[in-house]
């Protein structure tokens, strides 16, 4: 192989990828862990009835569930981070192997409950990313015609959190046309992609959660932590 001169790189904290960081020693054999958020507190939620919708598809793939209720949640920064309902979703976050984001369109962006769940959970606790590497579907509901407004607002939350965003979404217009009186979905086009996005979701999950550490290991993260390390050291010796 070629040696490239990279004058620019610190060559210890270079690794070159291979096939076998993408081999972990064993898979895991649990169901996959999903966690789904939905953005919208009306009685009669739509997202709140897409998002249960998927959970029931994503328990028939095998998956294991957890629909967390912003009912409660204070405004961001209007609590402290040990406020219960905090708590929850943090948790909840740190427990998911991957989630799904379900917001209805409103003024043409995600809703306000949406953005402040996400807000709570931060890019990092401590040592510990409760997003990072986890997988992600994003899907909304509008009241009126087809629009993508929210799910790509999410996509750019997604990519922000470190998550790996899987490629189909869902996005349900005239939401109230699409359920029974029940709640539940009607057969459509629209419920068709609900499930291919749960399916592809969990591949996802199961393709990727055992080595996400590897998928998210970064070069100048290596370095930042080796010239920490080397501070260390130094102050150490004196």
């Amino acid at each position: 192989m070629k040696t490239v001169d990279l004058p620019n790189v610190e060559a210890g904290a270079l690794a070159i990828p291979t096939l076998g960081d993408l081999q972990p020693p064993r898979f895991s054999t649990h169901p996959p862990r999903i966690l789904l958020l939905y953005g919208s507190l009306r009685e009669r939620s739509y997202s709140r009835l897409l998002t249960l919708e998927a959970e029931r598809l994503l328990r028939h793939f095998g998956a294991e569930t957890r629909v967390f209720h912003a009912d409660g949640l204070p405004l961001p920064d209007a609590a402290a981070a040990d406020h219960p309902k905090v708590r929850e979703l943090r948790e909840l976050s740190l427990w998911s192997e991957g989630q799904v984001w379900c917001s209805p369109e409103r003024h043409g962006a995600m809703s306000a409950v949406m953005k402040a769940q996400i807000d709570w959970i931060p890019l990092a606790i401590g040592a510990i990313r409760p997003t990072q590497g986890r997988t992600l579907a994003v899907m909304q509901v509008s009241g009126g015609s087809q629009s993508f407004n929210a799910v790509n607002q999410l996509r750019i939350l997604g990519r922000w959190m470190r998550m790996i965003t899987i490629p189909n979404q869902s996005s349900v217009a005239k939401a109230f046309e699409q359920f029974e009186p029940d709640g539940r979905m009607k057969p459509s086009s629209s419920y068709d992609r609900v499930v291919d996005v749960m399916e592809e979701l969990v591949k996802f999950t199961l393709l990727t959660r055992d080595v996400s550490a590897c998928l998210t290991d970064r070069y100048s993260e290596r370095k930042e932590a080796a010239a920490k390390l080397e501070a260390r050291v130094r102050l150490a010796s004196i």
